[in-house]
């Protein structure tokens, strides 16, 4: 309580959700391309946490910027590969493509994304970030122009989720003049990518219209040979009025309309141990009428306005509704006894007869199958300002950024469960049911979040002290499964709400031109869910580090050290568990661990080639301090000392590229360590483990001119067959040897 007493003293401080910059004036012998000289320049670019590399690497904590030059080096189009290069970053895979992506920052529980701040152009983009954040929705990565990372201290301007940090994904912007770029690219398992973007800026208006087709058929294989990949669309506009150059007021308004649609023939249904070692592309025929629909749509206004060079208000109102109905086998009857498939996929020797109903080697009785729309709407919208204002003293530099959202959303669960028999392989309706009739409520949040940070520089020494504060009102109003009009004759509500401010400290010292110290210690805050007087998620977060430039080598090295008060599971049948979305208390735990990076050129002074080196670690440390019972299966039952599941201790990645003004090649590598999939200690049991593996990654580009080029990659080069985990429902791989050739032309 002392330590917070005092964060809250030193702090002046935040809410929101664009960038609080870093002055790069103060380091004038910083001169690289993604430098930029002047602090209004900096500023201006609304939608981002930092905008560029000199930014993150100045930040008062532990930042990554992933450029567009880095993107576009793999083009790669699954998230999970992209965020691989960035140490403290874990995931685990689920279909192979990314489509669904389980990430951790520092040790969070990392399903489905639940408890990072997730953000599209600086806009909480999970579907229902506060009633429901877990993210069956995640952008496009490969309509990105650049990927963001924060962790660590003076993070409280991004959230609700404060513990791990934030993400947000730069889409691609209004160009400054006339440009155009068409992509697309063609390869293994009939794996198709088409990306076109044109734009331009005048006078006084701006546009940036987008289209993405990313497409496949997949590889698994179901018994029937139906499709197993997904086709997903995306359209993108953006169009810009703003001021003159010479205005007194700058000012410029955007619009931005976003709509994505996907179809998945994805399922829960793993494999058995024994399949797996077998065959493990393969797929059981009760899971061939399995599909997820899935739209997505959102609009976005931005206004900025600069009222003098040191005094800048960024406003963005923002509406967001996706809907997705995941049809999808949940639940095998034999004899009555009915079982989930994660139960029986994980014991087929105790089940022998649910398992052969779900591989379909025999025939079953109707509603034996139990087919569930996992039916569900979404909606998130709010508004949000942010008032940025610096200025200069006697060897000192200010920076006061205060930023205000209100924000609204809810989770509309409609659903039924469909019954099936299974007939010489193939399924077969048998009992249509009612709408509704399965799950019938609406889950949601009003949010007011304030927060203030105010940058101070002295010499070489750099304090960002901040708070944050969050007012949550979480509500479910559960209509029953026979009130399928929502008549309200059967209605049951509760309701929770948090009230709460979260400060933060970070501090940075250069002690050269090579070599700095940074640091800092800020609170963790998670939401909890709706449950009356359920307690949020909280923590107290440290870290220190250094990052130095040492001839030819540049790099970090940091340790952090979470202590939860209050860690937060949730109930998700992604997880193993029933899909209730309801959290429950894991209660204290501590994580902590290391993050280094290195990068060297070794070919820095050859005029025509380049060699870039890139290595990074983390060391992450998880261990329950108390025990508890949970009917997750992601949980289990914990004693104290236990790790946490699905966090590897130990995980690196390479990077080499060979850089020439007529062609690139490069390479990556990365080793994921092997992790739990239940809560425990000691030597893994080999049904809670998912073993370690070793990627590489290839790709190359060839400039026939300055406007065409030939591209190719390689994915899981070396072919190795690996289990990426337990969840939903059985072992489940990473994608196999994968090649891809296409074209990218410039305009």
């Amino acid at each position: 309580m002392k330590k917070l007493t005092l964060f809250l003293l030193l702090g002046i401080a935040t809410i929101g959700n664009i960038n609080s910059q870093e002055n790069p004036e103060e380091h004038p012998e910083e001169k690289t391309k993604d430098s930029i000289q002047k602090l209004d320049e900096v500023i201006i670019k609304s939608g981002t946490i930092f905008g560029n590399k000199y930014v993150a690497k100045n930040r008062t904590g532990s930042a990554y910027y992933i450029s567009p030059d880095e993107l576009k080096k793999q083009s790669y189009t699954d998230i999970n590969r992209v965020l691989k290069t960035v140490p403290g970053v874990t995931f685990y895979e689920e279909d192979g493509f990314g489509l669904r992506p389980n990430i951790s920052l520092r040790g969070t529980s990392p399903e489905r994304s639940a408890k990072i701040s997730l953000m599209e152009d600086g806009i909480l983009i999970a579907p229902a970030p506060y009633s429901a954040p877990a993210a069956y929705y995640f952008p496009s990565v490969a309509r990105m122009e650049a990927v963001e990372i924060l962790k660590g201290s003076s993070q409280v301007q991004y959230g609700p989720f404060t513990t791990g940090g934030a993400i947000n994904m730069v889409s691609t912007k209004i160009p400054d003049s006339f440009k155009g770029n068409v992509r697309a690219s063609l390869g293994s398992f009939n794996t198709g990518l088409i990306h076109a973007k044109v734009g331009d800026n005048k006078t006084n208006i701006g546009y940036m219209v987008e289209y993405l087709n990313y497409n496949s058929d997949g590889f698994k294989n179901l018994p029937n040979g139906s499709n197993t990949g997904f086709n997903i669309d995306d359209v993108v506009a953006k169009f810009r009025i703003h001021s003159n150059k010479d205005a007194l007021l700058q000012q410029a308004l955007e619009f931005k309309f976003h709509y994505y649609d996907e179809v998945s023939n994805e399922t829960y249904l793993g494999l058995s141990e024994e399949d797996f070692n077998i065959s493990p592309f393969s797929r059981y025929a009760a899971s061939q009428i399995d599909k997820m629909n899935a739209d997505h749509i959102q609009l976005q206004v931005s206004h900025t306005l600069n009222l003098n060079k040191n005094f800048r208000i960024t406003t963005d109102g923002y509406y967001n509704r996706t809907t997705r109905n995941w049809y999808k086998l949940d639940d095998v009857i034999f004899n009555g006894d009915k079982q989930k498939i994660a139960e029986v996929v994980s014991n087929p020797a105790t089940y022998p007869d649910h398992f052969s109903i779900l591989k379909g080697v025999v025939n079953s009785n109707n509603d034996e199958l139990l087919v569930k729309a996992n039916n569900r709407k979404y909606l998130s919208k709010g508004i949000q300002t942010k008032l940025d204002y610096h200025w200069y003293g006697n060897n000192t530099f200010h920076d006061l950024e205060i930023g205000l959202r209100y924000h609204y959303d809810e989770e509309d669960r409609f659903q039924w469960e469909d019954g099936y028999n299974i007939i010489n392989g193939a399924m077969n309706l048998t009992f249509d049911a009612p709408e509704g009739s399965e799950a019938n409520r609406i889950s949601s949040a009003k949010a007011f979040a304030g927060y203030v940070m105010h940058k101070m520089k002295y010499n070489n020494l750099t304090l960002t002290p901040g708070i944050r504060y969050e007012n949550i009102t979480l509500q479910r109003d559960n209509y029953g499964t026979s009130d399928f009009g929502r008549t309200g004759n059967d209605l049951s509500t509760r309701e929770n709400k948090v009230d709460v401010f979260i400060p933060g400290i970070g501090f940075s010292y250069q002690l050269s031109k090579q070599v700095s110290l940074f640091g800092g210690v800020h609170k963790g805050f998670s939401p909890p869910g709706n449950q009356e007087g359920e307690k949020a998620e909280e923590s107290i977060n440290y870290e220190l580090g250094s990052r130095f430039s040492l001839g030819r080598i540049q790099g970090e090295l940091i340790g952090f050290y979470n202590d939860y008060s209050n860690l937060l599971g949730n109930d998700l049948a992604a997880t193993g568990g029933t899909g209730s979305l309801d959290q429950f208390n894991a209660g204290e735990v501590a994580v902590n661990g290391i993050e280094f990076l290195l990068n060297y050129d070794l070919l820095a002074k050859n005029n025509k080639l380049k060699l870039p080196l890139t290595f990074g670690y983390t060391l992450t440390n998880t261990e329950f301090l108390n025990s508890f019972g949970s009917d997750d299966s992601l949980w289990g039952e914990v004693n104290e000392g236990d790790e946490l599941p699905y966090i590897p201790k130990h995980q690196f990645n390479f990077g080499a590229s060979l850089e020439h003004a007529k062609y690139e090649l490069n390479l990556n590598g990365r080793y994921n360590g092997e992790f739990r999939t239940q809560a425990g200690n000691g030597t893994i049991p080999s049904n809670e483990l998912v073993d370690s593996n070793f990627i590489i990654d290839i790709s190359g580009k060839y400039h026939l001119s300055k406007n065409i080029s030939l591209s190719g990659r390689i994915i899981n080069l070396l072919d190795e067959t690996y289990a990426v985990s337990r969840v939903p429902a059985g072992l489940r791989p990473g994608h196999p040897f994968g090649a891809y050739g296409g074209f990218e032309l410039r305009f």
